[in-house]
């Protein structure tokens, strides 16, 4: 039995990037960037961010937390109204790979409701934790998976210039932002919590860089290009 496991994990294993792969980016020669933002929605936080991205005429995706979501529905109803997308990051932000594959459907489903009917069939892994398990998970349920390429680890306590000029540095047509409008979990470097720094960080790059560049929600920005892909997982007890 054991072999026999082994032999479909490896067959798995085999299936092309193209099929099992995770978006990380789009090739392109436009000018537009897509920006996400996770763990939200705050009630403190993404209001405000709303307010710099209208500023600049941004619009960006929210990978949402379902718990975070169903506290504030009025709320996921103002980013959808405002022209931003919206996709799912779980029930409650575990590691997907340190659950079982029920677990990880029902994360999935409980999420989706709390975001409907705004949520679109886009996933982005908590913690950016995914297996090939989990990763066939969100292929069954017929979910793009979507990851970055570009990110500042704004879940650190950084100052609000060294974030831009780091945004700047990295950016290019195509490219996918991680930032976060509110950060879960206990594990949290002190003062990270407060979103301001990001807040005025995302300010000063839209400024910057906002006559060079569009910036746009996942799925249209997917209507630009050939979505880049590559094989995102990492090692559990469960891989060989």
């Amino acid at each position: 039995m054991f072999r026999l496991i082994k032999k479909i994990y490896r067959l798995f294993k085999s299936i092309p990037v193209h099929v099992m792969g995770t978006i990380t980016h789009v090739s392109t020669q436009k000018p537009v960037v897509a920006i996400t933002f996770d763990d939200g929605p705050d009630p403190i936080f993404t209001p405000r961010l709303l307010d710099v991205l209208e500023k600049y005429n941004a619009h960006a995706t929210f990978f949402m937390i379902g718990k975070n979501a169903e506290r504030c529905p009025e709320l996921v109803q103002k980013v959808a109204r405002a022209g931003h997308a919206i996709g799912n990051h779980s029930w409650n932000h575990p590691s997907f790979p340190s659950i079982s594959g029920k677990e990880r459907r029902n994360q999935f489903r409980m999420c989706q409701n709390a975001i409907s009917p705004y949520g679109e069939k886009m996933f982005r892994p908590p913690k950016g934790h995914q297996t090939i398990a989990s990763r066939l998970d969100a292929l069954l349920l017929r979910y793009k998976v979507i990851t970055w390429n570009v990110q500042v680890r704004d879940w650190e306590k950084h100052d609000a210039q060294w974030m831009a000029n780091s945004l700047t540095s990295h950016l290019k047509p195509g490219s996918i932002i991680l930032l976060h409008d509110a950060l879960w979990g206990d594990i949290i470097e002190e003062g990270a919590e407060d979103r301001a720094p990001m807040l005025e960080a995302l300010d000063m790059f839209l400024a910057k860089v906002g006559s060079q560049f569009r910036f746009v929600t996942i799925p249209e920005l997917l209507m630009y290009g050939r979505a880049q892909k590559r094989n995102w997982y990492v090692k559990d007890h469960n891989d060989w």
